[in-house]
């Protein structure tokens, strides 16, 4: 996505907000993007700041075929800096850094954009030192902060930004998009609920690693529903081998969280909410006699308790061992 244009068809408001204060000239010194992921926060920040640095930029679009352009996209403009979580959070050290960059003169102009993705993760040291920063705006300085989760965010830091509120894709015409561009029907169902994002989409669907997800968490679906005892096995033996990272065993309960949610509509023959199984799959049946309908709203229910658990650092393993515990009960 490179032109307002295309953004104004997925955010039409979020475009017409920004483009408007391009053509008055009346950009603001911090925004903050908020939105769901997949919700073209990226496209919009490369966007303005493209716009501040475009060498041919044209009726406020920017060209995205100049060298400057070429360099934001690939993230080496050396007066566009970019911020991303450090693990699991955005450090106070990194926020020192990039107040000593802007400490210098821009390297080619007296323009400098700085742009913080994932900006809910700031330790509370970080987003103090960024709201320095923000209280005491440089007329060429530009910040641009994207959140998925923008309850996390510092009133005081949103109140010295304009927030700019991205709305959810419609589900149903991204699937139609995924499988107009080639994707099987129902794994464009499938990451229609996991992503908004079509590149995003079009990765995991192609990737081995993700495969790999998706089979294990039908073994273990198999392994809960027929051979409860073994599921301490299955555990340590195939699941934690291959969910390595926290963020790998986050998407693995994303997609357990699917299939659970699968198992409660063929109870309640919903077979048109089904994203992980298709709706004739032999599994569905054999996991409906083995839980009720009450003992899947309890699943569900204990499969969110894990994320949150694994958002709070607690060892991923340890998680795993205590969901499928309470799981089995």
């Amino acid at each position: 996505m490179e032109t307002w244009p295309e953004v104004a068809e997925i955010q039409p408001l979020a475009s017409r907000i920004i483009t408007n204060s391009i053509k008055k000239d009346r950009i603001s010194h911090a925004y903050l993007l908020q939105g769901e992921r997949g919700t073209c926060k990226e496209a919009i920040a490369l966007l303005i700041a493209k716009g501040l640095f475009c060498e041919n930029n044209s009726a406020d679009e920017p060209c995205s075929h100049c060298n400057a352009c070429h360099r934001i996209a690939s993230g080496n403009h050396p007066d566009v800096h970019w911020i991303e979580p450090d693990g699991q959070s955005i450090k106070i050290e990194q926020i020192r850094n990039l107040q000593k960059e802007f400490m210098y003169s821009g390297l080619e102009s007296d323009q400098k954009v700085y742009i913080i993705k994932g900006a809910d993760t700031l330790t509370v040291n970080a987003a103090n030192r960024i709201l320095k920063f923000l209280e005491e705006p440089n007329k060429k300085t530009t910040a641009i902060m994207m959140t998925d989760n923008s309850q996390s965010i510092l009133p005081t830091i949103r109140s010295r930004c304009q927030v700019i509120d991205l709305k959810p894709l419609n589900p149903v015409n991204f699937q139609k998009q995924l499988i107009e561009k080639g994707m099987h029907n129902r794994n464009a169902v499938l990451m229609s609920a996991l992503t908004n994002n079509l590149d995003d989409a079009f990765t995991r669907n192609n990737d081995e690693w993700f495969a790999s997800a998706r089979k294990i968490v039908v073994q273990l679906v198999e392994v809960l529903s027929s051979n409860p005892e073994d599921v301490y096995l299955f555990i340590h033996q195939h699941w934690v081998t291959h969910f390595k990272e926290r963020s790998e065993h986050e998407e693995g309960l994303d997609l357990l969280l699917f299939a659970f949610k699968d198992i409660l509509y063929y109870h309640i023959e919903n077979e048109a909410g089904m994203v992980f199984f298709a709706p004739s799959d032999e599994l569905l049946e054999k996991a409906a006699r083995r839980f009720s309908q009450e003992q899947l709203l309890d699943v569900l229910q204990t499969v969110l308790q894990a994320k949150r658990k694994l958002k709070q650092n607690v060892h991923p393993t340890l998680v795993m061992e205590q969901l499928t515990l309470q799981i089995q009960r």
